[in-house]
């Protein structure tokens, strides 16, 4: 996963939990693309310091991903409804014989019971 993304993702998960300053500095480095020394200079503090601010909160975001695993979760979950939904369009596609049409709800019930255990 490209760093940008991951650490938008990141955000969008565990953003909140921040402190105000720092969601500050880290929607400006994420969100607004603003360089270190822009956000510095936004900021009144030293470059390094914002360098130090976003590196923190990289770590604290991954930490809690690491913990909590929501990302995880939801990725997982993104592709098992994916796969039902491409089941379903295939199903409705071709002839539904009794042995595929029986294959594949056995497989969309498997998934759905995957997705509920993940919640």
């Amino acid at each position: 996963m490209e760093k940008i993304v991951e650490q938008g993702l990141l955000y969008d998960f565990y953003g909140e939990l921040l402190t105000k300053h720092q969601r500050q500095i880290y929607e400006g480095i994420v969100y607004d693309n603003l360089s270190l020394g822009e956000i510095a200079q936004e900021e009144g503090i030293s470059r390094q310091a914002v360098h130090d601010i976003v590196k923190r909160c990289d770590k604290i975001l991954q930490g809690y991903e690491e913990k909590l695993k929501l990302i995880a979760r939801f990725n997982s979950i993104k592709e098992k409804t994916a796969c039902i939904s491409r089941l379903s369009e295939q199903l409705k596609e071709g002839p539904a014989d009794e042995e595929r049409y029986r294959l594949y709800s056995v497989r969309i019930k498997q998934l759905s019971s995957e997705i509920l255990q993940e919640l």
